[in-house]
Parts: C-alpha cells; structure tokens; sequence
C-alpha cells in the first residue's frame, strides 16, 4: 500500500472521528448539530477534499425500498466517486467506506467508514454517530467497500481495469487501488 493511499485512509478516519457524538438527523450533514450515514460521508467528504461532488437530492427514510428496479443509488453514487476496494482483501483498511444492504434484493441502504481494527463508524436513527464493532452481521450485509481518491488520479476518468456486467442493462468500471 501506498504512502498516500495510507495517509489518505488514515485522514479519512480523523475526519470521521470528529463526528463522533453528532446526533442522528435525516438528511442532515453538520457536523455537532446532526447528520444521518449519508451526511456523514458527506462530512467526511467535504473534510479531506472541500466542496462535494454532486448535490444530492432530497430522499425519503424508504428511499432503497422505493428505488427502481435493477438500480442501487447508493452504489452507483460510490463507484462515480471513490475507488472499488478489491474484493480479494478480507479486512477493510482504515477510512474505507462500507456499504450495507439490509434485504438481499434491495440496493444498498448504508454507509460507514472502517476504523481499520475490526470496528467502523456510522450514523443511525435513534442513536449519535458512533464507532461499534464490525461484527458478522453487518459483514454479512455488506456489499460493497470503497477508499478515497487520493489525490494523484481523477477517479472519473482513470482508464478502466476490467468492467463486470451486473444485469442486461447495467455494468461498473472496476479499478485497481494502489
């Protein structure tokens, strides 16, 4: 692993550690004031890199429920923005971003980021953000782990390492992480 693919994950982890504490709140992305997984990763987002990517719209507590069929928001929003984790490594690095499916044939419905020793933090209802155990469960769940760009390469438009085709009408653009 890279110098600043480590430095990167580990800022990454800082950023999500400030939010500690913030109280769950549904759409929201202020750090001490409220947030929900989203506007958590958002934070975390605007922390190492300022400005986001894309606004992101207004979205119901059901929004994966009601998602059309054969697309993942959540996913999909991921793979235009940070860097697929290669599936062959078995433990999630520090600063990886952990998506969570809670219904096999639902999309991905959650957001965390790893601590790197076996725990994550994340946002939901009822609770404050904080860091709990990765336990089998939510790896389970999981569908998906994604990194930070770091800075060196435009995650956009890098040249393509392989592309896997995930229904008739759907593919993703894999890359390899260094």
């Amino acid at each position: 692993m890279s110098a600043m693919r480590r430095e990167i994950g580990a800022a990454a982890l800082g950023e999500a550690r400030l939010w500690l504490g913030t109280p769950y709140r549904h759409q929201a992305s202020l750090r001490g004031i409220g947030c929900d997984c989203l506007g958590l990763l958002r934070g975390v987002w605007r922390g190492l890199y300022g400005a986001e990517p894309e606004a992101v719209p207004p979205y119901s507590g059901t929004w994966a429920v009601s998602a059309a069929p054969g697309t993942d928001p959540l996913t999909e929003a991921a793979l235009r923005h940070l860097v697929p984790v290669p599936a062959a490594e078995a433990a999630p690095r520090a600063g990886d971003v952990l998506l969570f499916a809670f219904r096999r044939h639902l999309p991905a419905c959650h957001c965390a980021i790893a601590t790197g020793d076996g725990a994550m933090i994340h946002a939901h209802d009822g609770a404050v953000v904080t860091e709990v155990a990765l336990t089998g469960w939510w790896r389970r769940h999981m569908t998906g782990a994604f990194r930070f760009p770091d800075g060196r390469s435009d995650p956009l438009h890098e040249d393509p390492v392989a592309t896997v085709s995930l229904t008739p009408k759907t593919s993703m653009t894999l890359r390899t992480v260094s």
